[in-house]
């Protein structure tokens, strides 16, 4: 006889622990069913052990950089295993730390294999054995995975997938990184940082190509300054493997030429996980391996949500996490409000630090809004050039006509702790004149956020 719940969620990443967590705080009977690991790919394989490492790299950074703050050290070197088991390390602590919520909220955690078995029901797998669970509501989190190229599949030495670049064996003189997106640019940029050779491969115009142009520019020319190869408009041909290394054949603007490195990372987007989770048979929609949904995590088939990257994008940890909340609490019928993904920040690690949210300039004047639009360089901010940080921007684009906050965009030190403060703007739906009055603390980077409010509008100070 199976074993009933209120709510039965498929996936304990951020989307699914967290879905679990509020619906126990509802006072739902919750079961969770986690194949893996606790906390998912963002806790144990993504946002942060990456984080960790990106660390690291910023202190070798520093270390190779003391001579501008007056200190001096000779033999300066890194333990690379160290590096990378005390990124494995903070991953296993906070997996731990999710274990804990769980018990702690009374939600039953089951380990194995999960997959839809009829209406309201969920089997699942493990040891050769099967558990049915019966619950009324059912929400499926089981995230997504690195997509797989034809001639470019990870094979654990010489082709990595993500996994892969967070756990070598050994720290590579020379790496190739195809794509550059938010993965592709952190693991381009820590390895460059820990002294490889680096060269990063973009089909698109750009690096990072879905942020604002201009950020983009600025990222793109912030590599190459620090010694990163970059080819944008390009394509990998194939490549081929050799006893140690591994050649890549790029055409790029008309030309092909042959990159050799030691290893290469492919880091060229996420494919949904709706393999083997029962959604045969069912009226829940697939496009290109994502489940649609309706604003609140409804999918076709009744009492079935999915929530996080199984959906649509953003493909972000926080996204899934938001998700979760009004998922549930449509469920426990708070009737909460739907999500503005354009409030959802996007972050990304590299050096230097890429945030945003909103509307790009572009996309704005795509819509059809005339613009004001504001920038403010680092190198007017004086806690920026105390710290040795000179180097950023931060844009804002405003609708012309209303004063509404279409978007924000900055690249710098730390700039992915200060997007906040444009998210709390376009939550609040705040006008240029409720940021042009709120007091900014001096000295602090911040201020370059208002800074960038009051060019829009003719009023900047330091520039």
């Amino acid at each position: 006889m199976a074993e009933q719940f209120d709510l039965v969620v498929l996936g304990g990443g951020p989307g699914g622990y967290v879905a679990a967590i509020r619906a126990a705080q509802l006072k739902m009977k919750v079961a969770l069913v986690e194949r893996e690991h606790l906390g998912g790919i963002c806790l144990n394989w993504g946002c942060i052990p990456t984080k960790a490492l990106l660390r690291a790299s910023e202190i070798n950074h520093l270390l190779h950089s003391l001579d501008a703050y007056g200190f001096a050290a000779d033999n300066i070197r890194f333990d690379f295993d160290k590096v990378i088991t005390r990124s494995r390390g903070v991953a296993a602590q906070l997996s731990g730390g999710v274990k804990h919520l769980l018990k702690k909220n009374k939600v039953t955690v089951f380990d194995g294999h999960g997959a839809l078995a009829g209406p309201g029901k969920l089997a699942v797998t493990a040891g050769g054995k099967t558990t049915e669970l019966a619950a009324k509501h059912i929400i499926l989190a089981t995230g997504a995975r690195a997509r797989v190229l034809p001639g470019m599949e990870p094979d654990g030495k010489l082709i990595w997938s993500y996994r892969e670049a967070m756990v070598p064996t050994a720290m590579p003189k020379s790496l190739i990184v195809v794509g550059s997106g938010a993965i592709g640019s952190e693991f381009a940029s820590f390895y460059l940082n820990m002294g490889a050779k680096v060269t990063l491969v973009e089909m698109m115009d750009r690096v990072l190509p879905v942020e604002d142009a201009e950020i983009s520019g600025f990222v793109q020319k912030a590599f190459v300054k620090q010694g990163m190869d970059v080819i944008t408009n390009a394509r990998v041909q194939g490549v081929r493997k050799g006893a140690d290394n591994v050649t890549a054949i790029i055409e790029a603007n008309g030309k092909v030429q042959e990159n050799v490195a030691d290893r290469l990372i492919s880091a060229v987007g996420i494919v949904g996980n709706v393999e083997k989770i029962g959604l045969e048979g069912t009226k829940i929609q697939v496009d290109r391996t994502h489940v649609l949904t309706d604003p609140m995590g409804r999918t076709g088939e009744p009492g079935v949500y999915a929530i996080g990257d199984l959906t649509g994008p953003p493909w972000l940890a926080h996204k899934a996490s938001h998700e979760a909340i009004i998922c549930v609490e449509n469920i426990a019928g708070l009737h909460p409000h739907a999500m503005d993904v354009l409030n959802i920040p996007g972050c990304t690690y590299c050096r230097p630090q890429v945030a945003s949210v909103g509307l790009t300039e572009a996309a704005a004047k795509a819509k059809g809004h005339e613009v004001k639009v504001g920038r403010f360089p680092f190198i007017g901010n004086g806690k920026a050039i105390a710290m040795g940080e000179p180097e950023g921007l931060v844009k804002t684009v405003f609708d012309a006509k209303t004063g509404e906050l279409l978007g924000a965009h900055m690249v710098g030190p730390e700039v992915t702790e200060m997007i906040q403060g444009y998210g709390i703007a376009r939550t609040l739906e705040s006008t240029e004149a409720e940021l042009m009055h709120t007091v900014f603390p001096h000295p602090t980077v911040s201020e370059t956020m208002h800074e960038a409010v009051l060019d829009a509008y003719g009023r900047v100070i330091h520039i």
